[in-house]
């Protein structure tokens, strides 16, 4: 069967030997409805042999990814055909006369002849040829006068047409003003061109970017990051992207939270590679970033750096800590639950909800992150969380753990020879009911203190704000209890440690 393209001019057929490719309209409603409006035919539907060639896309075929341009067909050179017009032999000679000019003013334009070849090129036009522009030019507006639309269509082409020829016969074209402008355009657009760019070489010297992409503050601490990555990154397979490229994919991933489809379509790969890329690299972060980054400082360190808020009220403190959430999609895999169950006791598991991860973050006063646990489900009690961590491992006798609310860790941090502290009741204790303004003044303090470091992390990597995607949820590795996105948590934080961000206690 000989196929026809049904945009209204085209006339490509499927014929033995052809090279082009004829679509059928998508049997989607939303994208059969998008290609319909594209061909802009009035009061034409689609059946099953109507087909659009592939002259009518960028690339030459149509592409599935809704990412992409030639999702739609948006290329279409000749003007739409109303119902109403009974004479095609009209637009074809427009056609050709359009496609004659514009052939001569390419050539004027190469050739740099100026007015010269202007003027010849009026002065060898036949009267015939202008009589039969004058004729195909009425016919075309007087064949469409039933329609007020299509009548206004046609005469803004007839009007459009007639200035063309105007301009080639009357007034004389300065071709270098022409050549300035095309060059101030294609600078301009390669400047564009530029700024989207995730080449190495434009991060190098645009912070506002490399900010934007990775949340780091400049590239001399992503060019660090790097620094310390290269080398565990030997072993991975990927031959379409580079280095810089995979770890700008992973930062990108929990930066802005961009889906794996869009990362694909962004880096030119396929689905499948962004996600093996990003449980790689978060992995090899986790094991080389995280150590590095996030680590239990030494008492002495702390009391040198103590900032002054705490110096006379808590001079010991070693950590203030709080648990956060994060929502996720869909329930944590069978094996993750049953773990959890076998970890926590019954008796511990208090009535919250199902549906989030919770985890028990430990900040130092100077304001970076020195502890992150695993991720558990929504309904274990802080007690629990705080017990299985492993964070009272850390203390040591003498050292205070102070929190702006009752965690129910009192006994436990006890054991360990340490003493832990809820603002207000040590404020209570220590001044009785005279010093009720300092015990929420301290409060407030410490409470905004926590949660100025969490919102800064869960800014800085939206992936942190939820919901989780059921694949970052799963343990990563059989040896591992840590899931995925345990591990993206630990790696937020420990990127968030390296920039200029600290939040001292004030």
């Amino acid at each position: 069967m000989v196929h026809t393209c049904v945009v209204a001019g085209c006339r490509n057929r499927r014929t033995p030997g052809t090279t082009l490719s004829f679509y059928r309209f998508p049997r989607d409603p939303e994208r059969k409805q998008r290609w319909i409006a594209a061909v802009n035919r009035e009061g034409w539907v689609p059946n099953d042999g109507s087909r659009l060639c592939s002259t009518h896309f960028i690339s030459g075929k149509q592409v599935k990814n809704p990412r992409s341009p030639d999702y739609v067909p948006s290329v279409f050179t000749a003007a739409p055909l109303s119902p109403e017009m009974k004479e095609p032999g009209t637009l074809e000679i427009l056609d050709k006369q359009e496609a004659r000019v514009e052939a001569a003013n390419a050539l004027l334009f190469l050739q740099g002849q100026g007015r010269s070849v202007v003027g010849e090129r009026g002065q060898e036009e036949h009267p015939e040829e202008r009589e039969q522009e004058a004729i195909v030019e009425e016919s075309a507006s007087s064949s469409l006068s039933a329609d007020e639309d299509d009548d206004e269509d046609v005469e803004s082409m007839s009007d459009s047409k007639k200035g063309k020829f105007a301009q080639t016969s009357d007034v004389p074209v300065n071709f270098d003003d022409i050549v300035k402008a095309l060059k101030k355009e294609n600078q301009t657009l390669r400047e564009s061109v530029e700024k989207m760019s995730l080449s190495e070489s434009s991060l190098r010297n645009d912070a506002e970017k490399v900010k934007f992409y990775t949340g780091l503050p400049n590239y001399f601490v992503l060019e660090t990051v790097m620094w310390l990555l290269a080398p565990h990154m030997d072993g991975m397979k990927n031959v379409k992207l580079s280095k810089f490229q995979q770890l700008l994919l992973t930062l990108m991933r929990l930066r802005l939270d961009l889906r794996n489809q869009d990362l694909a379509y962004r880096f030119g790969v396929k689905v499948s590679m962004v996600t093996r890329t990003v449980h790689q690299m978060v992995s090899i972060m986790s094991s080389t970033l995280v150590p590095t980054a996030v680590f239990w400082p030494s008492r002495a360190e702390l009391r040198k750096n103590l900032p002054a808020a705490l110096r006379t009220s808590h001079p010991d403190c070693a950590v203030i800590v709080d648990c956060f959430t994060v929502p996720f999609e869909e329930p944590v895999s069978r094996g993750n639950q049953q773990q959890q169950q076998r970890v926590v006791p019954s008796s511990q598991v208090v009535g919250t909800s199902h549906n989030v991860l919770k985890y028990l973050i430990g900040v130092a006063p100077q304001g970076v992150v020195t502890f992150v646990s695993r991720g558990v489900l929504g309904n274990v009690s802080d007690k629990s969380l705080a017990e299985g961590c492993g964070l009272l491992c850390k203390l040591l006798p003498g050292d205070v753990v102070l929190a702006s609310r009752d965690l129910n860790i009192a006994d436990s941090v006890a054991a360990r020879g340490a003493l832990f502290k809820i603002a207000s009741s040590y404020q209570s204790g220590a001044y009785g009911s005279s010093g009720g303004s300092d015990t929420c003044s301290e409060t407030v303090s410490v409470q905004r203190h926590v949660d100025r470091v969490i919102s800064m992390v869960k800014q800085r990597y939206v992936m942190l704000t939820g919901p989780v995607e059921s694949p970052f949820t799963a343990a990563s590795e059989r040896t591992s209890n840590l899931s995925t996105f345990d591990k993206i948590v630990q790696v937020a934080c420990a990127l968030n440690n390296l920039c200029i961000s600290a939040a001292p206690l004030e």
